[in-house]
């Protein structure tokens, strides 16, 4: 497994992985270190949340399990060393959840965002007032014009705009927000105390 830990599948799609899957493994007594008896990888689609792969993969791992059970039952089961890198998985805190404008990029927040839906959500505050968002977008800035094209005699100034400023917002446009380099449509939203 490349990944080793508490939240496997999380980390896979906060690091904006293209691809995971399951392990079946002996036991050793490290975390994780253990022969790999099958293994099945899957891709991971570009805007699949955290809740949809662990849904995907809970099918495969049962399936896998059996074959797994059925295999060491009749003597059959391989044993394969582990080989290559690996990465430590610990279990998510809530600093994670907090967006960074500044420093991250419109694809590490769209990670962010799909990796934390549905066990904790991504958030950001408006007027002191905590807003998770569970769904978003990734657009260029050059998508975004030709969706908005009044805009269109305002992008030099873009360069200008920081980072988390709502760009746009109305009830049948959606929403746009500036990162530091390209923008993100929220799609879904929960505002302070509110339903999604």
């Amino acid at each position: 497994p490349k990944y080793r830990g508490a939240a496997p599948i999380q980390w896979s799609v906060l690091n904006g992985d293209k691809e995971t899957g399951i392990t079946t493994m002996y036991m050793d007594e490290g975390m994780d270190t253990g022969d790999m008896i099958y293994k099945e990888v899957v891709e991971i689609g570009e805007y699949e949340t955290t809740g949809e792969l662990w849904d995907r993969l809970s099918i495969l791992g049962g399936k896998l399990l059996v074959k797994t059970v059925e295999d060491i039952e009749k003597g059959i089961a391989p044993r394969i060393k582990q080989e290559g890198e690996f990465s430590i998985a610990p279990m998510l805190d809530r600093e994670i959840a907090k967006i960074n404008w500044k420093e991250k990029n419109a694809e590490e927040i769209k990670n962010l965002v799909r990796g934390l839906n549905p066990f904790m959500g991504a958030y950001t505050y408006l007027n002191e007032k905590k807003i998770k968002i569970w769904k978003v977008e990734k657009i260029t800035r050059e998508a975004f014009v030709e969706l908005m094209p009044e805009f269109k005699e305002y992008t030099y100034r873009f360069k200008d705009i920081m980072p988390g400023t709502v760009l746009y917002a109305d009830d049948k446009k959606g929403l746009y927000v500036m990162t530091n380099d390209d923008i993100l449509s929220i799609i879904e939203i929960q505002g302070e105390n509110a339903k999604r």
